[in-house]
């Protein structure tokens, strides 16, 4: 028998990563149970993120915390999710309901970001709900690099990524 894990309100545990220099702002929807143990985005060893951007700029896969701050900070790359807390169940976007979305103004006021993305369609349907509205500023939206993205093969990400290595 299978268990699934119960629902649960949790406040987003991770700080937005960004400096003065930031260009670039990429947004997903809510840390994964891995990433919030981690206590860094993007923390499943399956999640094709830093493999990706290693690609992209032609860089290293970084991997521990600190070498992915320095690695996102070179490169003026701005980290943040749409949601500040929800109901959630486990790491299934499927499952997120009760949204407060995080304010953007947190990042926007203090970096140089020409533009936005977000990693994936539930982050992009979150940020339009959420945050467009107020912010008046679009997102532009990239194929999640989640494992459960298993149409989009590590190739084919790279390339739909790669319009971040242009800003």
């Amino acid at each position: 028998m299978t268990r699934t894990a119960a629902a649960e309100t949790i406040i987003h545990p991770i700080p937005p990563l960004f400096s003065e220099n930031s260009t670039i702002l990429i947004l997903g929807s809510f840390p994964s149970v891995k990433s919030r143990e981690a206590a860094f985005f993007y923390g499943h060893p399956q999640n094709r993120f830093w493999r990706v951007l290693a690609e992209v700029f032609e860089d290293k896969v970084p991997v521990d915390v600190p070498q992915k701050k320095e690695f996102l900070l070179r490169h003026r790359i701005a980290v943040w999710d749409v949601i500040h807390s929800c109901t959630i169940r486990g790491s299934s976007d499927a499952s997120i309901k009760d949204v407060v979305p995080n304010d953007l103004t947190r990042i926007l006021d203090h970096a140089q970001i020409r533009q936005i993305y977000v990693n994936g369609r539930t982050a992009d349907k979150l940020f339009k709900k959420h945050i467009e509205p107020n912010l008046k500023r679009p997102a532009i939206c990239l194929p999640s690099t989640s494992p459960a993205n298993a149409a989009w093969n590590l190739e084919r990400l790279v390339a739909a990524w790669r319009v971040i290595s242009e800003e």
